[in-house]
């Protein structure tokens, strides 16, 4: 299958075992948290709190992971983050094993774990075109969304129900620690050593020339404006309503949470394994504005559906829409990103996009309480397709993929032909 090839190189073939490995972890941490708060206040306003944690330590340290990246072996960075979530996982299951955990412990470790997530996904982003051929990178990007879907949405919280059923969460987070150890040995065994070259400017400024690169490109700056509001209104219903939801209002335990997180999974996996065989559409960027805008919509079901077959149905298709515009999206920052400033538009991807998702958090439990849990699901299913629609017109974008429209099909005659990525500016 042409979804596998790129696993024929080592250093990828390393750096995916150890994404898949810890991303089984996350799986598994959703479904424990979640299980934990309720435990300890059987209260939306409580996973608030926490996820809100969780999301200021990432946005606080984006800027820095980005220049960080650009500066340093890529390699180290995603070692010392994976080391400061295991740390982190540890403590939570230490203090959950021990009866002596509260709701300001997860509080304070969800920090940390945002401050890892910060430092690694830049770098993850900026070293997968370093280890994987320019025409391999379609399937690369398929491959990534597979896994992440896969892992994260289907295998992880299927296993976390069951393990939080059997031995609780705080073990599951203890396993979840392991998960990142794994992911750090995978990369300390990679063989790239892709030091960036040292550049005389400040920190300051090489801050400015990133964000001076994204303002100009209109499928950046339009894109990461839409997935701002997107996961402004849908982030935090998924996370606390949605458990939320499940447990009280269909009676449903983890394992009824952990089956509607692994639809979105299954999904995930299938349209990944088609974009992989047939290729990104010609009209990339309305496929990926398109699938994106639809992938909330099954909110509406969430918020109205009476039974947890509905649930998952629907779930299968959000994941579907997630991981399409999710296989371009990382093509197009493999393709048309610089390498010197991967590093730098990855971080401003992840600041941009998830910048208000701390609001969100923090929003989500007075807003349901408010006006009910209902209108506010209504409100994470419509508002975010409305804001994809119009910023596709806004932005232009229909005029950018015609002048581009080879910039993601792998190694097409009007990309550099010594493999370079496409000049678009």
């Amino acid at each position: 299958m042409k979804l596998l090839r790129p696993l024929r190189e080592r250093d990828f073939a390393l750096l995916w075992t150890g994404m898949t490995v810890s991303l089984l972890g996350d799986g598994i941490f959703v479904v424990a948290e979640a299980w934990q708060v309720y435990d300890l206040d059987n209260d939306p306003v409580a996973l608030s709190i926490v996820g809100t944690a969780w999301t200021l330590g990432m946005v606080a340290f984006l800027l820095t992971g980005g220049v960080v990246t650009d500066r340093v072996d890529r390699r180290r960075v995603l070692i010392a983050a994976d080391a400061v979530r295991a740390a982190a996982l540890v403590a939570m299951g230490v203090l959950s094993l021990t009866g002596a955990i509260a709701i300001w412990h997860l509080v304070a470790l969800s920090v940390f774990m945002g401050i890892g997530e910060a430092f690694f996904g830049p770098a993850f982003g900026a070293i997968v075109p370093e280890v994987v051929a320019r025409e391999l990178l379609v399937q690369a990007n398929a491959l990534d969304q597979l896994v992440r879907q896969a892992a994260a949405r289907l295998a992880g919280p299927a296993l976390g129900g069951l393990l939080v059923a059997a031995i609780g969460a705080g073990w599951a987070f203890v396993v979840d620690a392991g998960t990142f150890v794994l992911s750090a040995a995978c990369v300390a065994a990679m063989g790239v050593r892709a030091l960036p070259v040292e550049r005389a400017e400040s920190v300051r400024l090489q801050l400015r020339e990133g964000v001076r690169y994204v303002r100009r490109e209109p499928w950046l700056w339009a894109t990461l404006l839409a997935a701002s509001v997107s996961l402004l209104f849908f982030l935090g219903p998924i996370e606390v309503l949605l458990p939320f939801v499940i447990r009280n209002e269909l009676g449903a335990g983890a394992g009824g949470y952990g089956a509607v997180l692994a639809a979105t999974g299954v999904g995930a996996v299938a349209v990944s394994l088609v974009l992989s065989q047939v290729g990104v559409p010609r009209r990339y960027l309305t496929f990926m504005y398109v699938t994106w805008g639809a992938a909330t919509l099954p909110f509406l079901i969430y918020a109205f559906g009476t039974a947890l077959w509905q649930f998952v149905v629907f779930a299968v298709f959000e994941g579907a829409c997630m991981a399409a515009g999710g296989v371009v999206w990382g093509t197009l920052m493999s393709t048309r990103v610089p390498a010197e400033l991967r590093g730098r538009v990855h971080s401003l991807d992840w600041l941009v996009s998830i910048g208000l998702t701390p609001v969100s958090f923090a929003l989500t439990g007075p807003l349901s309480a408010a006006i009910g849990i209902e209108a506010t699901l209504v409100l994470a299913a419509i508002v975010p397709a409305l804001a994809m629609v119009v910023l596709y017109f806004v932005a232009g974008l229909r005029r950018d993929e015609q002048r581009y429209a080879d910039a993601v099909s792998g190694a097409p005659a009007s990309a550099a032909a010594d493999g370079s990525t496409p000049a678009i500016s």
